[in-house]
């Protein structure tokens, strides 16, 4: 029967060579058939037919068993390698199917230094650590274009997203801060009140989310007469805290931008007449995104945040 091997693979079942390997592994037809619950008459047709079709006497029989041939055991190696695939192949897309796996895309405009943003996303990957995850800190104008692409899956920002087919869940708030030098007059305060800006130059990144940090602080201090100068530079926020180190001014942060440390800095929460200043965050994506991921990832902030509906 041994030939040169015309391979029809259309016509190899996946069950053909289970019943090959099985019958390696045991080295007996009989005993394969036992230990798989079928006849014994089936399996060995079955392996006859996957030699046949395959071209390749695949074991020698006899009395005490079968063992493979010479072109058998390639056989089989090659057999044992595709059922190892199948089976990941079967187990990925179970995986993707309960959002276990594949990949998640999270935009945001602010600092994952510290603070809730920086913790989901720390237990998001320890939950679920086969799903990659790919993290965009743009422009909020540019992330909500990514959204509407769908080049990421979920938007993690303040304020609104201009999208009329997108779903939103408040998340979290956090305080604004006072970024100060060391030796500052005002750090020498508990707290810092936004009229106590008044003499001051405060410095804002043009990045976001210096925009939002400004236009708060012109609703706070509607008379120009009590606002502080500002001062807007084309940098990051790391930027301004080297400017701020220098003497060169003060600037606003948010709570979660203080978790990486910067020598010669001092933070002070920043009230008003009723309390500590705070901005709210939201979670924001598209209506018709069916990534498994997304999810899994949206489950997770449920937990998270649970007194906060989503809304549609």
């Amino acid at each position: 029967m041994d030939r040169p091997i015309a391979l029809q693979m259309h016509s190899v079942d996946l069950k053909q060579l289970r019943f090959a390997v099985a019958a390696a592994d045991y080295g007996s037809i009989r005993q394969a058939a036992e230990l798989l619950s079928i006849r014994h008459s089936i399996l060995s047709r079955s392996i006859r037919q996957l030699e046949h079709r395959i071209g390749v006497t695949v074991f020698e029989r006899s009395g005490g068993g079968v063992k493979p041939t010479q072109a058998g055991r390639s056989v089989l190696r090659t057999a044992k390698l595709i059922l190892e695939q199948v089976e990941v192949l079967v187990a990925t897309a179970k995986s993707n199917g309960r959002g276990e796996a594949g990949r998640l895309s999270i935009g945001f405009c602010t600092s994952i230094s510290a603070g809730n943003l920086r913790a989901t996303l720390t237990e998001f990957k320890n939950r679920f650590p086969q799903i990659e995850l790919a993290t965009v800190e743009r422009s909020r104008t540019r992330l909500v274009t990514a959204l509407r692409n769908g080049t990421v899956d979920i938007l993690v920002v303040t304020g609104e997203v201009p999208l009329t087919d997108n779903n939103f869940r408040p998340l979290w708030s956090e305080r604004i801060l006072v970024s100060l030098p060391e030796g500052h007059i005002l750090a020498a305060e508990p707290v810092i009140y936004w009229t106590d800006l008044r003499n001051e130059t405060v410095l804002l990144s043009q990045h976001d989310p210096g925009h939002a940090l400004e236009d708060l602080l012109i609703s706070k201090l509607v008379s120009p007469v009590d606002r502080p100068k500002i001062e807007r530079h084309d940098v990051s926020r790391g930027i301004i805290k080297s400017l701020i180190s220098m003497k060169l001014g003060i600037s606003l942060v948010l709570e979660s931008d203080i978790g990486a440390s910067f020598g010669g800095l001092v933070y002070r929460e920043l009230r008003d007449g009723t309390g500590p200043t705070r901005v709210d965050f939201s979670a924001h994506w598209r209506a018709d995104n069916e990534n498994p991921a997304l999810v899994s990832f949206l489950k997770l902030l449920a937990e998270r945040y649970p007194s906060l509906a989503t809304v549609e």
